[in-house]
């Protein structure tokens, strides 16, 4: 399947991330692999190759697929870990089938989680069966750039609020919902670039004038605790400019044919500033000072 216009498409996940845009297109994840700490060699690398199957993301996937009811099917394989001849066999059965395998504890944890997700108030309205449409395709041109982009929100609602403001949801399984380590988990998985590509997507692709994005956060351990999280303004500015850095590069890349690693040509190693400052103040005290032999 090939995608030449710009749009709303309903397709597998393994055709979206296979990127059916003729001469490629860009992602979020993309994005965020494009630029340090990741650099162009490892997002081709990732995008030639795929990602590598982990058991975290098996759970995520089960996660998603219980909370929005969409998604890789999940085979339950009650074993207690993978490390037997008997459980790698199912494991490779369930992937050569093309479902998500996750452990019989795994999956009572989804349902667990699922079912607290549904008790909080805010969390479970911007879910609720009926009122949107999980994982669809957004595919569009940029304007600026020149090259094609693409999305995969996890819910585009039917609703609208009372001023006219669609809410796109986007749900994270974590180990703490607590809103200082969500500001740092942001920072560290480029999450504000990802709130900024995906308000770009809708824009662009369905035409609202008025878009929020809001992080649906929830832990993976009793009692499930949910936040829901709006990036704000200064947050969404970052990943904006940060993901043009990404068009940017990717363009540049894909023209010269060349994907870098971390630098081109040859680099200056230096020390870190913490001990280059250490040692200005080593030479200022005589601690190198050093008393020439007197033997001949």
């Amino acid at each position: 399947m090939e995608i030449t216009e710009p749009g709303v498409y309903d397709l597998p996940a393994e055709i979206y991330h296979g990127d059916p845009v003729p001469g490629g297109s860009l992602s979020s994840g993309g994005a965020r692999k494009l630029l340090p700490p990741s650099c162009p060699a490892k997002f081709r690398w990732w995008a030639d190759h795929g990602q590598d199957p982990k058991p975290e993301f098996d759970f995520g996937h089960a996660a998603h697929l219980e909370v929005l009811g969409a998604g890789i099917p999940v085979q339950v394989i009650d074993v207690d870990d993978w490390r037997t001849k008997a459980a790698k066999e199912q494991l490779a059965t369930a992937r050569a089938a093309g479902l998500t395998p996750v452990k019989t504890e795994q999956w009572e944890t989804v349902l667990a989680m699922a079912a607290a997700l549904r008790e909080h108030p805010e969390a479970s309205a911007l879910f609720e069966p009926g009122t949107g449409l999980a994982e669809q395709s957004l595919f569009w041109p940029d304007g600026e750039f020149g090259v094609w982009r693409r999305a995969r929100p996890d819910w585009l609602p039917h609703w609208r609020r009372h001023d006219g403001t669609m809410v796109i949801p986007d749900y994270k399984t974590c180990v703490s919902a607590n809103p200082p380590d969500l500001e740092k988990a942001m920072v560290a998985h480029g999450y504000d670039q990802q709130a900024a590509w995906y308000l770009d997507a809708v824009t662009a692709v369905l035409g609202e004038s008025q878009v929020e994005f809001v992080f649906v956060f929830q832990e993976k351990t009793p009692p499930y605790v949910v936040s829901v999280m709006v990036p704000d303004i200064v947050a969404v500015r970052r990943g904006r400019l940060r993901n043009r850095l990404a068009l940017a590069l990717f363009r540049e890349c894909r023209e010269r044919g060349v994907w870098p690693g971390y630098i081109e040509g040859v680099g200056s190693l230096l020390l870190p500033r913490w001990v280059e400052n250490e040692f200005d103040a080593e030479v200022e005290r005589g601690v190198y000072d050093v008393a020439a032999s007197a033997s001949a």
